[in-house]
Order: C-alpha cells, then sequence, then structure tokens
C-alpha cells in the first residue's frame, strides 16, 4: 500500500470554515425566514467590468475561427499581457520591473502556496500571526513545521502583528530564511508605509532571508503615501518576489488570473553556497507543473490597462470601499475598535472577547456572518473580520441589524 505524505495530517485550519458552516446551518434550521447576510468571506460580488468582458468574447471568436485560432500558450504568460504589467503597475511607479520578470498565473493564492517548492526543505519560515492560512499550510505540507500545539506550529516563527504594534509584524528575533508580508493585509486590513517597509528591505539585505510581499489588495491603497508594490523600495529587487492578483481589482475571483514578479537580481543559494537566480527555478517550476491561463482570460486582463478598463475598475474598487466606510463608521460609532476599510476591504474589529463569541453574537442576534479572528493565528483572538465585498443593501442592511442588536 502506497504511504502518504503524513505532512498533511499536521493541518488544522479546515476547522476554521467547517465551524462557521456548522453553526450557520444550525441557525437557518432554527430561523428558516432570516435572511443570513454573510459578511465573512473575501468574495467579490460584481459583475466583471464591460472592458474586460468584451475583450473576452473577442478573443473566443478568435479561437473560433482557424486563422485566428491559438492552442497551448507561453507558461510564462503571452508578451502583451506581460508588458502591459511592466509598465502601467511598476514602470510609471518608479520601480525597475521587465515584462520577462512577471510569470501570469491562474491565482495569487496558487503562487504563494507553491513559490516554497524552490526553497530547501529546512528553510526556517516567519510568518506574521494572525496570517493569511495558505502561507503556513503550505509549508506544514512541505514537512517545514513541527505538530501544531496550542494554536501554532513546531518550527515556525511567529511574528505578533497586534495592537500594539499597530497591527504590523515584529522583525524576527532570530534568523530566518523566508518572511511572508502582506499588505493591504489580509485579514486586519492594516497598510504600511514607505518608511516601514523600507525597514524590512534593508532587514532582508542585511539578514540574507528573501521576502515573499502578497500585495493582491493594492488596488485599494488610496493614499498616494503608501506603497503599492515593495519594489518601489530601492534595493528590494535582490532580496524580495511579489505577488499581485486580478481577483479583487477587476473581479476575476472566478475567471482566475494573477501574476507573480520575480526579479533576476534575486538570489537564492545552494548548499555549497553557490548563488542561483530564483527567477531561473521559478521559470523551470512553472514551465514544467503549469500550462499556462487561457487566451481569452489573458485578454480580458490585458483590458484592464485600457483607458475605459481603468475608469470601470476604479468605479468597482470605489464601491467596495465605500461598503467599508459604512462598515467602518457604524462599527466605531457602536464603540468598537476597528483597523482596515480606509485602504483595504476588509475591517478587522476588536470586541474585547472570545472572537466565537462575537460569532455567535453577531449571528444570533442580527443573523450576520464575519470571521472569527482566533481563525488566522492566536493573535486574532478577541477579533472578527468584516469584509466589504457585498452589495450596498445587504452591507446597509447588516449594519442596520448590528445597530439594533447590539
Amino acid at each position: 500500500m502506497v504511504r502518504i505524505n503524513e505532512h498533511y495530517l499536521k493541518l488544522q485550519a479546515s476547522y476554521l470554515f467547517a465551524d462557521i458552516g456548522n453553526r450557520v446551518r444550525d441557525f437557518q434550521a432554527k430561523h428558516p425566514d432570516t435572511h443570513v447576510i454573510k459578511m465573512g468571506i473575501g468574495d467579490v460580488t460584481r459583475g466583471l467590468p464591460q472592458a474586460c468582458v468584451d475583450a473576452m468574447h473577442s478573443a473566443v471568436d478568435e479561437l473560433a475561427r482557424d486563422d485566428t485560432f491559438r492552442g497551448y500558450g507561453p507558461e510564462q504568460g503571452y508578451d502583451f499581457l506581460r508588458e502591459k504589467i511592466a509598465v502601467n503597475d511598476f514602470q510609471e511607479r518608479g520601480a525597475e520591473i521587465e515584462a520577462d520578470e512577471i510569470f501570469v498565473s491562474d491565482g495569487a493564492k496558487c503562487d504563494t502556496g507553491n513559490f516554497q517548492e524552490i526553497l530547501a526543505g529546512d528553510a526556517k519560515v516567519a510568518l506574521p500571526d494572525p496570517v493569511y492560512p495558505v502561507y503556513l499550510d503550505t509549508n506544514v505540507m512541505a514537512g517545514r513545521t513541527g505538530q501544531q500545539q496550542d494554536g501554532r506550529y513546531e518550527g515556525v516563527v511567529y511574528l505578533e502583528s497586534t495592537r500594539e504594534t499597530g497591527f504590523l509584524p515584529r522583525f524576527p528575533e532570530q534568523p530566518v530564511d523566508v518572511v511572508y508580508l502582506c499588505f493591504p493585509n489580509n485579514p486586519t486590513g492594516a497598510t504600511i508605509s514607505n518608511e516601514e517597509l523600507a525597514r524590512w528591505v534593508e532587514y532582508a539585505r542585511s539578514e540574507g532571508c528573501l521576502i515573499l510581499f502578497d500585495a493582491a489588495y493594492e488596488a485599494f491603497v488610496r493614499d498616494p503615501s503608501l506603497p503599492r508594490s515593495i519594489f518601489e523600495i530601492p534595493g528590494a529587487r535582490e532580496v524580495a518576489v511579489e505577488f499581485r492578483s486580478f481577483s479583487k481589482t477587476a473581479g476575476f475571483t472566478g475567471t482566475r488570473c494573477a501574476y507573480t514578479v520575480v526579479p533576476k537580481d534575486c538570489m537564492g543559494r545552494t548548499s555549497e553556497g553557490q548563488k542561483v537566480p530564483l527567477h531561473q527555478l521559478w521559470l523551470r517550476r512553472q514551465s514544467t507543473k503549469f500550462n499556462g491561463v487561457s487566451y481569452p482570460v489573458q485578454r480580458a486582463a490585458e483590458a484592464v490597462y485600457s483607458e475605459a478598463g481603468q475608469a470601470q475598475i476604479k468605479e468597482l474598487l470605489d464601491f467596495y470601499l465605500e461598503n467599508a466606510a459604512i462598515i467602518l463608521q457604524e462599527m466605531r460609532s457602536r464603540g468598537f475598535e476597528c483597523v482596515g476599510g480606509e485602504n483595504s476591504p476588509y475591517i478587522w474589529v476588536y470586541g474585547g472577547k472570545s472572537s466565537w463569541e462575537l460569532f455567535d453574537l453577531l449571528l444570533n442576534k442580527a443573523g450576520v456572518v464575519c470571521t472569527p479572528g482566533v481563525g488566522f493565528g492566536r493573535c486574532g483572538e478577541n477579533f472578527i473580520r468584516l469584509s466589504a465585498f457585498n452589495s450596498r443593501a445587504n452591507v446597509e442592511q447588516a449594519m442596520e441589524r448590528i445597530s439594533k442588536a447590539l
């Protein structure tokens, strides 16, 4: 009988959403006439921008004709999209990123989970707490951790992000090889300044570690003083990889398109100390294990950068940020301390009691579903996450219910 990868048996994170689902089902069974408003999930609710839809239709029509048909595309992505990304997302903001350093994929979640494959099995990993679970779980699967004890895995360096730290992770107190950062942050909605991000780049350069920077929510940044890419920081090309997504930017959660930036200056090393470009390794990994994003989807992503596309995605992003402002105002008016919601679609709410107590309170008294903060790590206890990805009617109704219930 075949042996399994027993590291999978260490995983504990799946209990969170299973528990949420069970509690919601129990509530609905007892209150079948209540319209439950789900404000915990980070999925978009508005339709795709028309510019993207039109581009996708045109691309499908191309595939229907022999003379314009395309089969397998380049695993790294078509040049027409990579070039648009390089210019619009980086070069126009002063970041020196070239088109061939961009790898188009089917999701930032996939890439943040897969990138650890090209790193040594004994690499020491540092993670923020609270954290997006994919960073942790994929390293558990790879065998970089021990067992879980008291909500944390042996062998992982946890960087506490608390009210006392302004929800920014502390620097590691021991040597590490890899640091995961996410800004605007999921789940807390916190942002990072240029000065603070520069400190992380300097740390990585001085300590010889790699920063895996998740910028999936950068399009929600409205404060011009805040960085939208780590590559806006001098020296970051040598120590950072960045992950981005069209999921929240243009509503591609069901369409699937994202990209990862791996600068050619960013190096790893062998056990003998020989330097190896991570770009070379990621190129080989993607060419071997990934067959590219479909042509119509990449044409739709290209349309994001058109004049019409830019106007349409701004309207979508502004809509969600207006939802966030409504949530933020209501929760603060009820006396809750909140973070996020201004340059982020997430509102991180401190309730002064256990996360599950807060969850049950909102569900049972208001029919509103949130995400318990403790599901993102020990430092998430006493918090909940509310998402602005919903209809305006649902957001307003949820806030009205919460106002009456609390």
